[in-house]
């Protein structure tokens, strides 16, 4: 896998792609999450402490993510290719 400690870019997500994509389980919207939240979500991926739906530690830091619309999961972005899996959604209890 490629080396993620360089500097972060701006997610590049097209305008009309996210206003097409939805929460594969609930169907919500989502929106693009901000680079506070994404940051903190790192942070935790860093100390091992970052769990997805399917209870699996996440190991790779975030370029980014959607934020589902009741802001409880939030989809993982990777390389500008939001992955819109359920199972790997990440929970947001606690962390916003």
């Amino acid at each position: 896998m490629a080396d993620r400690t360089e500097a972060r870019r701006p997610v590049n997500i097209d305008k009309d792609l996210l206003a097409i994509l939805c929460c594969p389980d609930t169907k919500q919207d989502v929106t693009l999450a901000d680079t506070t939240l994404i940051a903190k979500l790192n942070e935790a991926v860093r100390r091992g402490q970052l769990k997805n739906r399917a209870n699996k530690p996440v190991m790779e830091p975030l370029d980014g993510g959607l934020i589902r619309g009741d802001r409880k999961i939030l989809y993982p972005i990777r390389e500008d290719i939001p992955v819109m899996l359920i199972e790997e959604g990440i929970p947001l209890e606690g962390m916003i």
